[in-house]
């Protein structure tokens, strides 16, 4: 956080501690700026992690505990997917501010009950979209904006991994409680395509499971009201992944060949520090600057939210709107045809 800035420092409760609520919110409140200053977690390692990265940090059973303790700005539910409805309420009806890992619940119908929740209370509830804050998402928003690529008539998104032996987790074990690819992965991959091109009106599916007790295997064909087309797939099993962007418009093409360190064959075309992907036209192709940011910019925009009454980072509407498009794609990989999206 930047010197003068500390009446926007949050004191933070997190509910779980684990791959999510250390691997990722710890470290991104820390980059932003903000202290944890209690913790939900019955795991001894987790809790002595966490007194090690927060000294003097109150650590709780339950989340009633955490709710108890004096002075808490935001909650952060970190929890596993099946258990996001339960907490999140607790900590709404409780009066505080709360961010919810995506996805916002593991149907919508959940999803809705939080949103409504949170609106009779004052609307105090954010969701964890961070994928929003990806280089590739800034830098390709940009490129819409700026019109380069014209009338985009297809987006394509890989989030692809070589994983022949699975974690053993409960992402990849829980079946029917949050557990699987679709819900994980997809979350991001379709919430990234409604930002950028819109609402959804139909999804055809094919969801599989390869290695793991729940999904691994997860193809969506997205149909967006305003006419664009969106191919998305996230796969455990995929020993040569493609390359993680392609926009297709009318004017020109945007191209991402790799992402976050995932190995992929397509690594070697990546075009060099400081940028994003490439501008192609046919055999052409031009760098494209990064858009500057990063993920902390998320907890950066909760800090100004709560304390100086700017935009909610994530309305929490579109995660029932993207909750809706998972639904609707469980039903297309069961029923093998197009789903329209309510």
């Amino acid at each position: 956080m930047a010197e003068g800035d500390e009446g926007l420092r949050l004191r933070v409760g997190v509910v779980g501690y684990g791959d999510a609520g250390r691997g990722i919110h710890a470290r991104l409140l820390r980059e932003a700026g903000h202290v944890v200053t209690h913790v939900v977690t019955r795991d001894p390692a987790r809790a002595q992690g966490a007194a090690e990265d927060w000294p003097g940090v109150g650590v709780h059973d339950d989340v009633a505990g955490l709710l108890a303790a004096p002075g808490l700005d935001v909650v952060v539910v970190a929890s596993p997917t099946g258990r996001h409805v339960e907490h999140a309420l607790a900590a709404l009806e409780a009066g505080v501010p709360t961010v919810v890992d995506k996805p916002l619940a593991v149907d919508r119908a959940g999803a809705q009950r939080l949103v409504d929740a949170a609106e009779a209370r004052g609307g105090r509830l954010t969701v964890f979209q961070n994928r929003r804050w990806d280089d590739e998402q800034r830098t390709l928003r940009r490129l819409l904006a700026e019109g380069v690529l014209g009338d985009v008539h297809r987006f394509e998104r890989r989030w692809e991994r070589w994983r022949p032996v699975p974690k053993d987790r409960w992402k990849e074990n829980a079946v029917g409680e949050g557990g699987g690819l679709l819900l994980d992965l997809g979350a991001h991959l379709v919430d990234s395509a409604v930002q950028l091109f819109g609402p959804v009106t139909a999804v055809r599916a094919e969801l599989r499971a390869l290695t793991t007790p729940t999904e691994d295997d997860v193809f969506l064909a997205l149909t967006h009201a305003a006419g664009t087309t969106s191919h998305l797939w996230a796969g455990g099993l995929v020993g040569a992944p493609g390359p993680r962007t392609r926009v297709l418009g009318s004017r020109g093409a945007y191209l991402v060949t790799s992402f976050e360190g995932e190995a992929t064959p397509f690594e070697a075309l990546d075009p060099g520090e400081g940028m994003e992907g490439w501008l192609v036209h046919g055999d052409q192709a031009v760098p494209v600057p990064r858009e500057p940011g990063g993920h902390a910019d998320f907890y950066r925009a909760v800090a100004a939210w709560l304390r100086e009454g700017a935009p909610v980072p994530v309305d929490p509407r579109d995660a029932v709107r993207t909750a809706a498009v998972l639904d609707a794609a469980r039903l297309s990989a069961e029923s093998r045809r197009d789903e329209p999206v309510g």
